[in-house]
């Protein structure tokens, strides 16, 4: 059982994950806002070089080399995911509600921060950032995931449509079938990422747990694996949500590559 613990840093709140011990990381809350993950590597690393992209929902993952030096606020490129290619490099991402998710290889050391939203999770960017990882030496059962606060699955109400755009990532979808037909084969699997909803046309999703599926179709095992029992939606002391507020603002998660 991978353990969640609370760390604080100039007294501001933030969680680790035991199974990323080997790892400086942190899944921050909103008491760090304003600030940027520019300022907060000095919590995790000071002499760590922080990179970041601007998050559009798309399964783009890119490396340091790729993006500009040096990185600012003002000229981000376009990308959901990051990966680290070297020693001392923190990689950042935002959400509020959307999945963070760190990856972290036990063998090279090397490390990936993704924003898993549904979207994302649709385009599947938590294995295509892991893909980038094995093309760069990385074996999977070296890899250990951690997935931080998100919106909980029993509180997150979704279209059917998205629920089987979402879905398809991990069953065989039936185009010639209705949406109610699929979304009930996704209410049958065992330990279901879609809960029924007492509303016509919508359904539950959990999207970690269909995070937590992709990665086990990847051949990743389950101790491989850790989820916060964290809802962002839930938790309006520690966290932001963009369903609870509707306002424009994230809390960051971040990894050092070692």
């Amino acid at each position: 059982m991978h353990i969640w613990h609370w760390q604080t840093w100039n007294d501001l709140p933030y969680l680790t994950c035991s199974l990323l011990e080997p790892w400086k990381h942190g899944f921050f809350t909103q008491q760090f806002a304003p600030r940027s993950p520019f300022q907060i590597t000095e919590a995790l690393y000071p002499l760590a070089q922080a990179y970041r992209a601007k998050q559009v929902h798309g399964n783009l993952v890119l490396a340091p080399s790729e993006m500009p030096y040096p990185l600012s606020d003002e000229n981000l490129l376009d990308a959901d995911g990051l990966i680290s290619e070297q020693a001392h490099q923190a990689v950042w991402v935002c959400s509020a509600d959307c999945t963070p998710v760190l990856i972290a290889d036990a063998k090279t050391g090397q490390v990936s921060a993704v924003h898993a939203g549904w979207r994302g999770t649709a385009q599947k960017i938590v294995p295509r950032a892991i893909a980038r990882l094995c093309s760069q030496g990385s074996q999977l059962q070296d890899l250990r995931v951690a997935m931080g606060p998100a919106i909980a699955g029993e509180v997150y109400q979704v279209s059917t449509r998205v629920a089987v755009e979402v879905g398809a990532t991990v069953i065989d979808i039936d185009s010639e079938s209705s949406l109610d037909a699929n979304v009930k084969r996704l209410l049958e699997l065992s330990h279901s990422p879609v809960l029924s909803d007492s509303t016509p046309g919508r359904v539950r999703l959990d999207v970690r747990r269909v995070n937590a599926l992709q990665l086990e179709q990847l051949g990743i095992s389950e101790e491989q694996v850790a989820i916060a029992p964290h809802c962002t939606y839930q938790d309006s002391v520690n966290f932001f949500s963009y369903r609870r507020e509707k306002l424009k603002k994230a809390q960051w998660s971040g990894i050092v590559s070692g």
